[in-house]
């Protein structure tokens, strides 16, 4: 069983920064990729952002240049830096992490984004 625990979400105007963090615990023996989701009320869930245990990492165009998602195998969380937010970017974002096949996911966390 793995378990995900999301922090930093919370209210935050359009153009400012946030940090979202997730950290895995439990039977890890290898996380292979670490992502983030999100679902803004009405709309189906979306991939954000996800990075394999090599490092490489893919992106929803509407989040290139401004979210970021670096990991730390070490500790075995994965955060997403989330710069210039926009109102559209308001969501409960989830973490997800690839275990022996396997998906996991956390609980969510809201980021209002206010305009």
């Amino acid at each position: 069983q793995v378990q995900l625990v999301e922090s930093g979400g919370g209210l935050v105007q359009a153009g400012g920064s946030l940090r979202l963090s997730c950290a895995a615990s439990g039977s890890i023996f290898s996380i292979n990729a670490m992502g983030w989701y999100r679902q803004a009320p009405g709309k189906q869930r979306e991939l954000v952002a996800f990075i394999t245990r090599a490092g490489s990492r893919n992106y929803a165009d509407s989040v290139k240049g401004r979210f970021t998602i670096p990991r730390d195998n070490a500790k075995n969380t994965v955060y997403l830096q989330m710069n210039s937010l926009k109102p559209e970017d308001t969501a409960v974002y989830y973490c997800a992490v690839e275990v022996s096949g396997l998906d996991y996911w956390g609980q969510g966390t809201q980021v209002p984004v206010s305009s």
